[in-house]
């Protein structure tokens, strides 16, 4: 009989100390081999395509390309990898986020080093898995009436909301100006505060953040 080959897995995170330890966890047991380590989501998008693993875990916040839309990109140029997301984020825009590019797990940093080595396993077999808080939030937020659902982007206001989908679908602050009936400079107003509430850097970062969360999809 022959032998099981052991999942090939990829590290993706920008922390040294914490990928390093990560990855000696996983190496530890006897069915998963580490492949690779990246420090950020190019990294892991370019390694992903040169090593071909099973599984990659993927952390969120990285400073080059963020691990959702590295997430994004490895599963639509690899559709046999299978993504874990292990983040400190357990919002629910980061969860959904994650999903909906294509992440198949979802735990967090805190969760035990036995946790994760049965998450990757569960993961490459094509099963989806959460860490019990993020579980327990998932199973509310499907379970509630759509009116009862929490907003995406709770700290903005509605019209601030309506803003920024627009934003996301492509819109300039003319054109939203004209759609929504205001002076260009409420228009400039609302995206002020769009950026001040979100903590983004620029307009860019905010529209990617919204795109993420599932803003301004057609």
């Amino acid at each position: 009989m022959s032998a099981v080959r052991p999942l090939r897995v990829l590290v993706v995170d920008d922390h040294p100390m914490f990928r390093f330890g990560l990855a000696a966890v996983l190496a530890s047991s006897p069915e998963i081999t580490v492949v690779g380590e990246a420090s950020g989501g190019g990294m892991g998008v370019e390694l992903a395509a040169a090593l071909r693993p099973d599984v990659v875990v993927m952390d969120l916040n990285m400073p080059d390309l963020g691990g959702v839309e590295a997430t994004r990109r490895v599963v639509a140029e690899h559709p046999g990898a299978r993504v874990l997301v292990l983040s400190m984020f357990d919002d629910d825009d980061s969860v959904f986020a994650a999903m909906r590019a294509g992440a198949l797990g979802y735990l967090l940093k805190a969760s035990q080093p036995q946790q994760i080595a049965r998450a990757v396993r569960a993961v490459a077999e094509g099963e989806a898995i959460f860490s019990p808080a993020i579980a327990c939030r998932l199973l509310a937020y499907f379970g509630a009436p759509a009116q009862q659902r929490p907003e995406t982007f709770p700290e903005l206001t509605s019209r601030e909301r309506e803003v920024l989908r627009l934003m996301a679908g492509g819109e300039g602050n003319g054109a939203i100006a004209r759609e929504l009936v205001l002076s260009p400079k409420t228009v400039r107003n609302h995206v002020s505060n769009i950026l001040r509430k979100l903590h983004a850097a620029d307009r860019a970062e905010a529209v990617a953040r919204a795109r993420e969360a599932g803003m301004g999809q057609r």
